[in-house]
């Protein structure tokens, strides 16, 4: 075996040791640590399953950045596909149980929205505008894709032992007043 072999054996031990920790983001984890904004964003997540998104391009001009342009069915399709594992961060919460998750640099368009679902355990799954057997609609970068119906339940993981090492302390000042109580 050579050195590039053993190097790459390593690698791939640290990563899969790295990763067992992951559990999934539940409504029950998020209601029982009261996470702010600015918390969750220090939260390193990651997805649990492979989720592609697809639209056609029909009659348009293909400005294609991350994504792939392939023929399915004859007609020109824009795929974009972010793997499971794939590590993403929280840009803001379009309501109080929504995450909306960014798993690309460089631009805060890119992300999918993720929410508790009782289906699921209250699991943070992708949230879709529709679901229907096939597929569901989500907005990525302000534009309309199709999901595969398996990527109803894509889930946000979380590391909960680097979480747990990583508290935060915080607390609220309640005020002073004059003359000490």
């Amino acid at each position: 075996m050579n050195k590039t072999n053993v190097s790459m054996i390593a690698l791939i031990a640290l990563t899969a040791w790295g990763c067992s920790n992951l559990r999934p983001f539940t409504d029950q984890l998020y209601e029982d640590n009261q996470w702010s904004l600015s918390e969750l964003q220090k939260i390193q997540f990651y997805l649990s399953n492979d989720i592609v998104l697809t639209r056609a391009l029909e009659g348009q001009s293909a400005e294609i950045v991350n994504g792939e342009i392939k023929v399915i069915d004859g007609r020109k399709v824009e795929q974009i596909t972010i793997r499971k594992g794939t590590p993403g961060i929280v840009l803001f919460k379009p309501k109080d149980d929504r995450l909306a998750i960014g798993f690309e640099d460089g631009n805060d368009t890119r992300y999918l929205i993720f929410g508790p679902s009782p289906r699921a355990n209250d699991r943070y799954v992708l949230m879709a505008s529709e679901w229907n057997r096939n597929f569901g609609k989500v907005t990525y970068e302000g534009k309309k894709y199709q999901v595969d119906a398996s990527s109803a339940y894509a889930s946000i993981l979380v590391d909960l032992k680097r979480i747990n090492r990583s508290s935060v302390n915080s607390r609220t000042a309640r005020g002073r007043k004059v003359g000490g109580n």
